[in-house]
């Protein structure tokens, strides 16, 4: 029977007091929930793999699949973006607002995607050095 339909036979107001008094998931659900998920979200067929840790029977503990953290294609704003350019070039590129309000490119070169972080990190700085100096310079000579 619905939940709606319990929770008034019940007596219940809402049918959110039912589900909470009433409603108990098994072991067995959540495995059944989480291969749901992972077949919608992570494209999987939904079979397990031998990586997949078995949940203690004895505990409550959904299972934990292997995890294995992969970088996204966004990263934190001011932190500069990376491309491969070919397979032994990566630019660094770092696109800041100018004192003047427009935005101005500034590039860095390397043969790995390592070096060109190195390079990125040590260029940022830099630049918002020379921003923030030219920024005071503007509002001395406006002030003038």
């Amino acid at each position: 029977m619905d939940v709606k339909t319990l929770s008034s036979i019940i007596g219940h107001v809402s049918s959110q007091t039912t589900l909470d008094i009433y409603l108990h998931s098994t072991q067995e659900m959540r495995r059944q929930a989480a291969k749901k998920i992972d077949s919608g979200i992570g494209k999987n067929d939904g079979v397990s793999t031998e990586d997949e840790q078995t949940p203690d029977q004895d505990t409550n503990e959904p299972c934990k699949p292997k995890f294995e953290a992969v970088q996204g294609k966004i990263r934190k704003a001011g932190t500069g973006c990376l491309y491969q350019v070919s397979e032994n070039l990566w630019e660094g590129s770092y696109f800041p607002r100018l004192a003047d309000g427009k935005r101005k490119k500034f590039n860095v070169y390397a043969k790995t995607r390592e070096e060109c972080e190195v390079l990125l990190a040590e260029m940022i700085p830099k630049v918002k050095a020379e921003i923030a100096e030219a920024k005071a310079n503007r509002k001395v000579s406006q002030s003038a």
